[in-house]
């Protein structure tokens, strides 16, 4: 792994560990045993470094995703299999979190991989309905956008309760809350 690699993946765990104020680039370059010329040679400061590391956080999330939406099975197999997958809880969704750091929100150049990755998934999903629903796979009254923004909102609220009560059970039993829309048992 470069230099460049090193401080997007120290970023990348700083921000998820202590969120942007708490992740300065003293740490970073500590982390990513690079020094302070390596940082400013390769990014322009703490805000570049930032969004890189959103960035690629945003990317190997969508690419783990895109493996279940596009893996073998009917939607609802497929969308299933999502929901279902291991996950380290516990540590929250590295992408949604964000959404809980008001430094990153208020700067659009932060905020915009946060935002657009979860429209992303939104539609993925709403995509995914609406396949199910025309092969059958999937109630016929299920509303893809609305579907779609209950399924994420169910998955972000089961990590929140989950972190909150150090508890991964709780994850759980959003899924298997909203399993049900589904149609599963």
């Amino acid at each position: 792994m470069d230099t460049a690699d090193r401080l997007i993946e120290s970023t990348r765990e700083l921000l998820w560990e202590r969120g942007y104020v708490g992740t300065s680039p003293k740490a970073i370059q500590q982390r990513a045993g690079a020094g302070q010329g390596s940082m400013y040679h390769h990014f322009d400061g703490k805000p570049a470094l930032a969004r890189a590391a959103i960035e690629r956080t945003a990317e190997e999330m969508s690419a783990l995703a895109e493996l279940q939406f596009t893996g073998p099975g009917t939607a609802r197999e497929r969308l299933t299999a999502y929901l279902l997958r291991q996950r380290d809880v516990l540590r929250g969704c590295p992408i949604g979190g964000l959404t809980q750091d008001p430094d990153i929100m208020a700067d659009a150049l932060l905020k915009a991989p946060v935002t657009q990755t979860l429209a992303w998934l939104r539609g993925r999903i709403a995509d995914l309905v609406t396949e199910g629903v025309a092969d059958g796979s999937l109630p016929p009254a299920l509303n893809p956008t609305n579907t779609a923004a209950a399924i994420v909102a169910a998955m972000q609220g089961g990590y929140v309760l989950a972190r909150a009560a150090d508890d991964p059970a709780l994850f759980e039993n959003a899924i298997a809350g909203i399993l049900p829309l589904l149609g599963e048992r």
